[in-house]
Formats: structure tokens, C-alpha cells, sequence
């Protein structure tokens, strides 16, 4: 191996050390290196750079090396690996230039007036397109640089202006805002104008008097010049003269696509050619009692892409405990297809300091509030170099948790204050709180989420009489230690349910749930408050487990022997389909009822997954329960014909039992009955 082979391995292994961030497609690092680049050497020398580190002390005077960088494949790394998306240069110089404008906007405040030039000049960034030179040019009307500043500031990656100069105002009082204005703090953000560009010119003048207009200029190889010219501005004027296979950005339309996606909300005015392309205005920093409903909709519409209204809007700010401004809107429109799929992007974008890091932000919200659009700007989030990924994992889902929480406190707060809107939003995302429930780890926020679910009731209907699990708990008893809920399509088959009539006959409170997943994520959440939530087929069940349940089935019901006879010979009937036939006196209207341990999860077993079991097998997981009605006149009748007509009471065993399946949601498909249903009639038929 080369001794340059070896000093490049060597700046490779010490980028990884030095800098600790980390790339998926490049594992070289920049970090926080301070490369600088010399100005009066032959390009034999110009091609290294040198970082000094002193060996372990030992006896012998120790022995001092030096590390060598290439700089032509250092700019490489930080154009081609550091970024993922091209485009991001405009964002990165854009923000460089927002930086100069504020160091200005604070060295005017903070000095006095013959000691910086122009102070009543228009503070704004200029941004020409020239296509057919392939000329990208952006300049800015700032604070500018002197010639130290150049070979301090262009002179050295990953050497921060903005961070020193925040360095510099920490103690100030008066630098808050300064502060929270200033973007960059990794330096290496004007490097990415090597990934679109061969040669790139810096024309400079500071904003001090008598200062001399500089123009600095490099290809990248290694080496740049500076020299005085005449006729430049106050700020700095970037110059990119694009590679052949990047002249889309020499494009007016290219850019204010690039202006609009990340850079749309920089406090100052952007003129692309003459015309600003920045003047949506970043809501989320302006006081709420400021904003129009109209600015809403529009700024609504800009973040989202769509062209309905929000239903709702939070406007939160927090200083604790993270610094935190967030403007969210609740869609007015129904959820889309894309929006109904988990795989789908949350909407939320992710600021810093108005300057976008991410259009669609995986883990800023859980993925059940994917449906929630807008936009969260904080300081305190940690971000790589490229400031393209979030790092510090703890923090991030601080952020959620706190997020997640504010939105669920909105929301109730919505139910209470704004009923009948809450109302038309839980029908068109109720979906989603639901989602919610089932997929939440944290008990409390389950619990949270809970108290904006909302059920039709045995004592009401309608919309109106819609009932939130927190009503249902303060309208009972403390002594009654459940809530009853029934899973059936529709309201009318709830009230005719078999599993609801000895609760309707003790007028008990009941939550009807209509949608198959209701009682799956009733389940899921157990309990509410000091409340089980219980599904009816199951408090039938558990009931008739009661050794000291009822035997007496009420007046003209089978006698006690004649059941002892009945219940064998219809297990026989069923084997391999119940495993276990009892009588009950829970029913009244219905002549049976089939129970089952948990039946939200056999009714989902049932929906997608019993087709890849055979029957025999299907039964012996259900392990269904016939519980039947010994007062009933098919029993009574039925206990009957086993004696004068076997083979017809066989029919109608099998038929009370496809029945009651049916009932229970258990059966995999119904129309299997059809054929033993025909049997039955042909048999009733035969006297005929």
C-alpha cells in the first residue's frame, strides 16, 4: 500500500473517530473538522491538508505526526455523501444568507452609526436564474466579510460563522432574538454548492467603512484565490456556475419549487429574479389572537396540499420541556385511501428555526394521528451535519410524548366545548382513535384516548344520545364494578340480541358497539378507570358458571328430568361442535344461545384467519358452549320429537345450533345453512 493509500485509510478512520455522524450509503464522517485551505501553494502541496496529534508520552521525546487530507476528495464527501437530495444546496446557502442578514440586523442594534456601513438598506436575499450561462447566483444584503473572514470562514470545513458568532453573544441579554434567528452551526453548509457546481465565486463586502469589495473563487481542486475588485455591494453575492447535468437549477421554476419546499418561512424577504418567492408568513412563531381564519385556510392549504378547510386548529407553544411551537389542523374532509393505510407518511413537518428539515416526519406523532397536518419548529432537536436526519432518540420521543398528549387534551377538550363538531369529526377519524387504543404501549394514554370513544346506548340513540365511556362511568353506581358493551351491525339486532335480554329484563346500561373492531379494541383497553369493560356474551358466560345460578327456569319450562335426558342427547348430536350443553334461564324470546371464552377474538378468529382451518379444528379452538332455553316451545318440542321422530329432531338440533352461531357473528359463511335448512323443511313437509 501507498504512503498516500495510507494517509487517506488514516483520514477515512479519523473523519469516523472525530466526527460521529454517520451515513447509510458513506461511512466517512466530516464532524466538526477544521480543514484549511492554503492560498499560496503549488498544487503538488495543495493536495493535503494537515491535522496535528501528539503520541503518548514515553521515555524518549515523543515523535509529532501529521495527518494528510485530500481536499478535492474531502469536498467530494461533504457534496456527495453528506446530502441526500441535490436540491438542498439552495436551502443550505439560502440559510447562510438569512445568517448574514441577522448578524446585521444585531451589529446595527448593538453599535453605534460610523461604525458599519448601509445601515438603512433593504435587508432582503437576491436569487437570479441566468439559463443560458448555467449561472445560479444568490447574494445577500448582510453583514459580508472581510478578508480574514474569507480565509476563516470559505478557508476552513466545518468551521461554523454563525456558531461563533452565537458563541460570541451568549452573555449579551439583548441577543435572544439574534440567537434564535441564527441557523447554521456546523459549517458546511456552503460546501453543498459543490454538489451542483464546477466553479463557485464569493464577491463580499463588509458592512464596516472603507471596507474593500473581495472576490474569492475555487473549482474545489484544493486551491482558491482572493483578490480586490471594484464595484461590489454591501453583503455577499454567491455565484454558482453550474455543472452541465445540473443546469435545471439555472431554472426559475426549479428554484421557487426548492424556495417553497424548505426555505418558504426564512424571516427574510427571498426575490427570485425580481419577485418574492417567500410570502406565506411562518403562522406557528405569530401570536394566535394575530392570525385571520382566512390566513389559516391559506397556510391550511399550503402545508397539506389539499383544497379543503381545517376543522379544527392548535396553535401550542411550550418553553418546558423542550422548546416547542406547533401549529396542527384536523382535516374537514373525510380521510383519503392513503390516509387509511399504516404505511402512509404522518402529515407533520419538522422546522428548525423556520428553516425545513423534514416534509413528512416518521415518529414526530405516533402513526395513529397520521391524519393531523402541520407544522412542529424547535431548537432543541438534535440533527446530523446534513441536518436531514434527527438524532438523541430520547429527546425525539419526548417531543412525541409531548405532542401526543397536547393533541388527545385538544380533542376532549373539543368533545366538551364544541359537541356536535367533535361529533361529525368522530364519525369521519374515529377509525384512528380506535387505531389508537390498540396500538398504544403506555396504559395512561390508552386510557386518555378512551375518553373520546363514543357508543349508542340501550337507554339512548341517535346522535345525541351518543355516550362516552366517562358518561357511562358517573351514570352507574360505584357498586357495579362493570361496563357492559354488545357488538351487533345494527341497533335492531342489538335490542333483539339473545346475550341482551336478561340485562334488558334488569335494565341494566349497555354500550352498543356497531363496528367489527369496537369490541376488539374494547378488549384491548380492559378497563376504564376502576371499571372492567365487559362484552354481555361474556358476563352470560361467566354467569352461568355460578354454581349458585338459578335451576328453577321458570313456569311451563322442561322438568329437571326431562332435561337430564335432553342435554346428552343433544351433545351426542353435536360432538366435535360443542363441548358442553346446559340449560339456562337467561333467555326468554330465543330458544338457545351458543357462549364462547372470548368472543371479540373468535369473531376476529372467525373474519380472517378460520378459512386456513378445517372445521373439526375451527370448534375445538372455539370450544363453543350451547346454553339452551328449557321453557321455550322448539325445546320443549324438540325433547319430544327425539323420542316420535329422531331424524327430524336431529334437523332441527343442527339448525338450532347454525342458528345460534349465526347469532353469535360465529358462523364462516351462512349460506352453509341453506342446505341443511332444506333438509329440515323437506322432512317437515313429508305429512303434507
Amino acid at each position: 500500500m501507498s504512503v498516500r493509500a495510507i494517509g487517506m485509510l488514516a483520514q477515512a478512520r479519523n473523519f469516523c473517530r472525530l466526527g460521529g455522524v454517520l451515513r447509510q450509503s458513506n461511512r466517512y464522517a466530516v464532524g466538526a473538522l477544521n480543514l484549511t485551505l492554503g492560498t499560496q501553494r503549488s498544487p503538488a502541496d495543495l493536495s493535503y491538508r494537515r491535522f496535528a496529534t501528539e503520541t503518548k508520552q514515553a521515555d524518549a521525546p515523543a515523535d509529532k505526526h501529521e495527518f494528510q487530507a485530500e481536499t478535492r476528495q474531502l469536498l467530494d464527501i461533504v457534496a456527495r455523501s453528506l446530502y441526500s437530495d441535490q436540491e438542498v444546496f439552495v436551502r443550505e446557502l439560502i440559510s447562510n444568507a438569512s445568517d448574514a442578514l441577522e448578524k446585521f440586523r444585531y451589529t446595527a442594534l448593538s453599535t453605534g452609526e460610523a461604525e458599519l456601513s448601509g445601515k438603512d438598506r433593504p435587508l432582503e436575499i437576491r436569487i437570479t436564474t441566468d439559463k443560458p450561462q448555467m449561472q445560479l447566483t444568490i447574494q445577500d444584503t448582510g453583514i459580508g466579510m472581510t478578508k480574514e473572514e474569507l480565509i476563516s470562514n470559505l478557508g476552513t470545513i466545518a468551521r461554523s460563522g454563525s456558531k461563533q458568532f452565537l458563541e460570541q453573544m451568549k452573555n449579551e441579554k439583548q441577543a435572544s432574538d439574534a440567537i434564535s434567528n441564527i441557523i447554521g452551526q456546523f459549517g458546511v453548509g456552503f460546501y453543498s454548492a459543490f454538489i451542483v457546481a464546477q466553479r463557485v465565486e464569493v464577491y463580499t463586502r463588509a458592512a464596516t467603512p472603507n471596507a474593500p469589495g473581495l472576490r474569492w473563487s475555487t473549482d474545489g481542486s484544493g486551491t482558491y484565490q482572493i483578490e480586490e475588485v471594484q464595484d461590489v455591494d454591501l453583503g455577499t453575492k454567491i455565484v454558482l456556475h453550474l455543472k452541465t447535468e445540473c443546469r435545471e437549477y439555472a431554472d426559475e421554476d426549479r428554484i421557487r419549487t426548492v424556495i417553497k419546499k424548505y426555505s418558504n418561512f426564512v424571516g427574510s424577504p427571498i426575490l427570485l429574479n425580481g419577485k418574492q418567492a417567500n410570502e406565506i408568513k411562518p403562522l406557528w412563531l405569530l401570536d394566535p389572537q394575530s392570525i385571520s381564519m382566512e390566513q389559516h385556510h391559506d397556510f391550511y392549504r399550503f402545508i397539506s396540499n389539499s383544497f379543503d378547510v381545517p376543522r379544527f386548529t392548535l396553535h401550542y407553544n411550550a418553553d418546558v420541556p423542550l422548546l416547542i411551537h406547533a401549529l396542527l389542523y384536523f382535516p374537514e374532509g373525510k380521510p383519503g385511501l392513503f390516509e387509511m393505510s399504516r404505511d402512509g407518511n404522518t402529515g407533520v413537518a419538522l422546522y428548525t428555526r423556520k428553516v425545513l428539515i423534514q416534509s413528512k416526519t416518521e415518529h414526530l406523532l405516533p402513526k395513529w394521528l397520521r391524519f393531523v397536518k402541520g407544522v412542529v419548529d424547535s431548537e432543541d432537536i438534535p440533527l446530523n451535519l446534513s441536518r436531514e436526519l434527527l438524532q438523541n432518540s430520547a429527546i425525539i420521543r419526548k417531543l412525541s410524548s409531548v405532542l401526543t398528549s397536547r393533541v388527545i387534551r385538544f380533542l376532549q377538550e373539543r368533545a366538551k366545548k364544541q359537541p356536535e363538531e367533535y361529533e361529525n369529526f368522530y364519525r369521519d377519524y374515529g377509525l384512528f382513535l380506535k387505531e389508537g387504543i390498540v396500538t398504544s404501549s403506555d396504559s395512561a394514554e390508552k386510557e386518555e384516548i378512551a375518553k373520546l370513544l363514543r357508543f349508542d346506548s340501550s337507554k339512548a340513540e341517535g346522535a345525541e344520545g351518543r355516550m362516552s365511556l366517562e358518561d357511562y362511568y358517573t351514570s352507574v353506581g360505584l357498586e357495579q364494578k362493570n361496563i357492559y358493551y354488545l357488538a351487533a351491525p345494527n341497533r335492531v339486532l342489538a335490542e333483539s340480541s339473545p346475550y341482551y335480554e336478561s340485562l334488558k329484563k334488569r335494565n341494566e346500561l349497555v354500550l352498543f358497539c356497531y363496528e367489527p373492531y369496537d369490541e376488539l379494541v374494547l378488549m384491548q383497553l380492559g378497563k376504564y378507570k376502576q371499571k372492567n369493560l365487559v362484552s354481555v356474551e361474556k358476563e352470560m358466560r361467566e354467569d352461568s358458571k355460578d354454581p349458585s345460578a338459578a335451576t328453577d327456569y321458570g313456569e311451563g319450562s322442561l322438568l329437571r328430568s326431562e332435561l337430564d335426558s335432553l342435554i346428552p342427547w343433544i351433545q351426542d348430536e353435536l360432538q366435535g361442535q360443542v363441548v358442553k350443553v346446559k340449560a339456562t334461564s337467561r333467555l326468554d324470546t330465543h330458544p338457545c344461545v351458543v357462549t364462547v371464552e372470548e368472543m371479540a377474538a373468535a369473531r376476529h378468529f372467525i373474519r380472517t384467519q378460520s378459512h386456513q382451518v378445517p372445521e373439526a379444528n375451527r370448534f375445538a379452538l372455539l370450544q363453543p358452549e350451547l346454553e339452551i332455553n328449557p321453557k321455550h316451545p322448539i325445546i320443549k318440542k324438540l325433547d319430544k320429537l327425539r323420542v316420535s321422530d329422531t331424524e327430524l329432531a336431529k334437523l332441527i338440533t343442527k339448525q338450532l345450533f347454525a342458528n345460534a352461531m349465526v347469532g353469535a357473528g360465529l358462523a364462516e359463511d351462512p349460506r352453509m345453512l341453506l342446505t341443511n335448512m332444506n333438509e329440515l323443511l323437506t322432512k317437515a313437509l313429508d305429512k303434507y
